[in-house]
């Protein structure tokens, strides 16, 4: 088991239990006053880390770069409640041993500030009315004959995540285009032209009975292709946000008080 001592720095470090299973990140170490050793570390845990729970680490171990103690998750997930600044008073540290059954032995508590079993009296019960064998609370004062029922409350709240990624792609696909286009062409055409006043001198100014040769040259169109590049449009990403609802499920804890009337064996709530 290695030195507790090494817990100096594992504020901010996740916290383990005895199987491995993530209890929460460690916010806060408490010190043992005379030894200087760290007793307890507060931890955030439940939903998003909004509680803030007491764990001992007296015999924890680092785990990598996590710590681990030898408590379970559920134990953790039960355990007391407990409020506090700077110190933890010997009635709270006193629950917390008693939760996480160590032994609270008549030296009294490490961390807390009192004197141990100064608040007790002879029956049992400290003044402010926690039995020194079972921790339960009976009343809020010495003085008070009143109980206070508490329960918790669940307080949701979201966080933001990545969901994903997108990526805008541009990549080239090739096509076949057709199209018709009008083209012209040159054909021959015999034509005969009978012989008139008007045309005899030129169509005997040659010699009367001869062989001649004459050529035409023929012209036609071609498709001629030609490919010029365009901008057609302007393409980007953005967001758009929806929203859903979502059921999250959460354990809460709440008192409850019944009246234990003795005399007739029958509680009442």
């Amino acid at each position: 088991m290695s030195e507790t001592t090494e817990a100096y720095d594992f504020r901010g470090r996740t916290l383990l239990d005895h199987d491995g299973e993530k209890i929460g990140k460690i916010d806060e170490l408490y010190y043992d006053e005379s030894g200087g050793q760290p007793e307890w570390a507060l931890v955030n845990t439940g939903l998003f880390g909004t509680k803030k729970t007491f764990v001992p680490i007296r015999d924890a171990s680092p785990a990598g770069e996590d710590l681990q103690v030898p408590v379970t998750k559920d134990q953790v997930k039960d355990a007391p409640r407990v409020d506090v600044d700077q110190e933890l008073s010997e009635k709270q540290e006193r629950q917390l041993f008693d939760h996480y059954e160590v032994p609270y032995t008549t030296e009294g508590s490490t961390t807390a500030t009192g004197a141990p079993g100064s608040a007790a009296d002879a029956t049992g019960r400290d003044t402010a009315g926690t039995e020194q064998n079972g921790g339960h609370d009976r009343s809020d004062s010495a003085t008070d004959g009143a109980m206070t029922r508490s329960e918790e409350e669940l307080h949701v709240g979201t966080t933001e995540r990545e969901s994903g990624r997108v990526r805008l792609r541009k990549y080239v696909v090739t096509e076949d285009v057709q199209t018709t286009v009008p083209v012209k062409r040159e054909e021959v055409r015999l034509e005969r032209e009978p012989i008139t006043d008007a045309n005899r001198d030129q169509a005997t100014s040659g010699a009367e009975i001869s062989e001649a040769e004459h050529e035409v040259i023929l012209h036609e169109e071609e498709p001629v292709v030609e490919k010029r590049t365009v901008a057609k449009e302007r393409v980007s990403l953005g967001t758009e946000t929806h929203e859903d609802e979502r059921q999250v499920s959460e354990e809460v804890r709440k008192e409850q008080i019944e009246v234990d009337d003795s005399q007739h064996g029958t509680p009442r709530g």
